[in-house]
């Protein structure tokens, strides 16, 4: 069983990492680095959640769910901020 949740939790962190290359493609860096991002983050959530589970669940969609969560979590490191134009940490000027 924590085969098919290692490679269930796998496939959906690439699934959620080509879809934010997709919808953001100038926001994040080259695609090699969100793919494995993404992957491995989500393969660690899973484990993760198995683990914090215990050893009598027998049930695979929280495993995904927990891997879906840290999946997430590690692409939304990568995103890189808007630039607006004004130094970091200053306030707009009142005139």
């Amino acid at each position: 069983m924590l085969v098919v949740e290692a490679f269930g939790s796998a496939v959906l962190g690439l699934a959620l990492s080509w879809l934010a290359v997709r919808r953001m493609p100038g926001r994040l860096p080259s695609a090699r680095v969100v793919l494995v991002t993404g992957a491995l983050g989500a393969v660690f959530g899973g484990y993760l959640t198995h683990y914090a589970l215990g050893p009598g669940h027998r049930t695979l969609t929280a495993s995904l769910l927990g891997a879906a969560l840290v999946g997430a979590a590690a692409l939304s490191l990568l995103l890189r901020t808007r630039p607006t134009g004004r130094a970091p940490f200053s306030l707009p000027s009142g005139g």
